[in-house]
Order: structure tokens, then sequence, then C-alpha cells
């Protein structure tokens, strides 16, 4: 197959969704797909003239024997092309619908959802991340069920966290700095239990969204914390290692994941989790492995963190069961393959 995946520069950004795209490119590569990245310059998903400007110039380029893969965050770009994606064969690889990511406000995301409603029921198929996003694109967005292919992440061997009984129990985020992550609620859960003894480290990007980042600093500052939380920024690889090696707790307080690559990577590490279930997050954790707590509810998601922070014996029970759970999960290579036929 020849085929070109036109996404929002720069390719090489941390993100779950970016991480994925790139090991999908990468096995289609090694199996012997010609696959072209075409990045997308301009803003996106709110699409503003450059990013239509350079979604229709990626269209002209693309040769007549390629397959289009459009990354769903660059998918509203295309608005103007409706037409001439209804008379062509187009995949949407789909993480999650740009409509329900938070931080938006009720106009932009009436825009998107608008957006997606037109653009989605032209694709020829959409390869999302979890069973939850092809529901919602079902029910929500006009997709036929038939074009729909489910490919999860992969993962990685890791080594297994070895836990200790060592003080301050180390508490891990992994998230972009945006609203859908729910690092706020997490830092308020948090906030209630300065009886324990505990850290924050929250790993992500902060520049997505600047204003909330800096309001995340402010609340720890404001609920009398910031000396017992790191923001981290953007890390990677070895770095990125040694907080997982050093995490007792991976939480995460998402109002909705694709599905939850980090998640899935503290369980890979026999790390127990303590995480809302936001979208496909929830299923990811079985009940001996962690704590899953309805959205946004700080009360269920401060006593889970108490539990789980005062109890080392507990800890020990959820980490063995995280690690079997995790032992379980895809590996990339098999993702590929899957991702490869779900295009043929």
């Amino acid at each position: 197959m020849r085929l070109a995946l036109l996404v929002p520069g720069p390719f090489d950004a941390v993100s779950g969704g970016y991480a994925y795209d790139r090991r999908m490119v990468a096995g289609l590569r090694a199996a012997g797909h010609a696959v072209r990245v075409i990045e997308l310059a301009g803003r996106h998903p709110l699409a503003d003239d450059m990013a239509r400007q350079s979604a229709a110039m990626a269209w002209e380029d693309l040769a007549a024997d390629e397959t289009p893969i459009i990354d769903g965050l660059g998918l509203p770009a295309f608005g103007a092309l409706s037409d001439a994606m209804a008379a062509r064969p187009v995949v949407g690889l789909i993480h999650h619908p740009t409509a329900l990511e938070t931080g938006f406000s009720e106009d932009q995301r009436a825009l998107l959802r608008a957006a997606e409603r037109r653009l989605m029921p032209l694709l020829a198929k959409v390869i999302v991340t979890s069973e939850p996003t092809a529901e919602r694109l079902v029910a929500d967005f006009g997709v036929r069920h038939e074009r729909i292919s489910v490919v999860v992440p992969g993962t990685e061997d890791a080594p297994r966290r070895t836990a200790t009984a060592a003080l301050p129990c180390h508490i891990l985020s992994i998230g972009t700095l945006v609203p859908r992550k729910g690092h706020d609620l997490l830092i308020r859960a948090l906030a209630r239990l300065t009886d324990l003894d505990w850290h924050l480290t929250i790993a992500g990007a902060p520049d997505r969204d600047a204003v909330h980042a800096h309001g995340l600093r402010a609340l720890a500052e404001e609920l009398n914390v910031a000396r017992r939380v790191t923001f981290a920024g953007e890390v990677v690889d070895g770095a990125l290692e040694a907080l997982w090696q050093q995490a007792d707790i991976f939480a995460l307080a998402t109002r909705w994941e694709g599905y939850g690559m980090a998640i899935a990577e503290a369980l890979k590490r026999g790390v127990p989790v303590a995480i809302t279930a936001g979208g496909a997050a929830g299923g990811l954790v079985p009940a001996e492995a962690g704590a899953v707590c309805p959205v946004d509810d700080l009360d269920q998601f401060s006593k889970a963190l108490r539990r789980m922070i005062f109890d080392t014996s507990l800890r020990a029970y959820l980490a063995d069961h995280a690690w079997k759970a995790g032992q379980a999960l895809p590996g990339w290579n098999a993702q590929a393959g899957k991702f490869a036929a779900a295009l043929a």
C-alpha cells in the first residue's frame, strides 16, 4: 500500500496520540508499505487560515495511488474539502472527537462538533483506539458501524516497578496540562490528604494551554501543597522511565480518554492506578489493580487515594494485579499488523 498520513505538526510531539501515530507508521513501513507523513501547519483543531491552507495544499499534493489517512486532530481543517473527500477513499484515524476536548468554549465545541459531524460520515474507513470511541462516533457523529475498526495501542516490555515502603509515597501523573486530563481535580483531591506523606509529580507539556498550566500552579499554591507538587514538564525516554521506577501510584483524573496509554504503561510496570472513568480509561483497569472513580467525583477520588497512600499492603496487592494485567496487554508489532489489516 501507498499511504499518506496527514497530521498536525510537529510529528515528534510528546503525547499518547502522536506516539501511537509514530508507532503505526514505523510498523507499516517495517511491513513493506510506503508511508509518507505530511505535517499540517497552523492551529488545530480550531483551524485557522493557515491550517485550512495547509490542508488544501496537502490534499493537492496527494498522489493518485496514495490512500490519505487524516489524523482526527487535523480533520476540522479539511472542512472546505468535503466534496473532494466524498469522491475519494479517505481513512480517518480518530483518537477521540475533538468536540469532546475540554477547555474550549461552548461555541468552539459547537463548531468542532458541526465540522466532525459533517466530515466523519464521508470517511470510507475509520480507525479508532477503543470501543467507547467507536460507540461515540456511531451515536453522535453519524459514522456507520461497519466502517469502523478498533486498533488499541500497544505497549513495550518494561521493567517491573519494585515497590518499597519508603516515604513519601510517590504519585505520578502523566498528561499534557489541559483541562481534559483533570490535573486540577487530582491536586484538589490530594490537598485533602495533608496528614499523609505524599509527593506528586506531573509530567506533561505546559504549552498546549498555557493559561490552564499557570492555573494549575496557582491552584497548588492556593491549596498550600505547592511544595508537594512537582511540575516536571515534558519528560521522555530515560528520564520518564526513572519517574516510573520511583512511582508508588499512578493517578489521572481524566475526563475523557480515547484509550489511556499512560494507564496501560502503569499496568505494564506493575504500578497500581487511581483514575477516573473518562472515556475508555476505566475499561483498562481491573478492580484488583487500582481504583476507578466517577469523572469529577472529588470525594470518591480523594478517598481512593487516601486508602492507597496509607495502606502499603493494599498497594502491594494492587501492584501484583496491575503487573498481571499489564503482561496481557498487546505489543506494538501486533497492533501495527491489525492497523494494516484495517486499511486493506
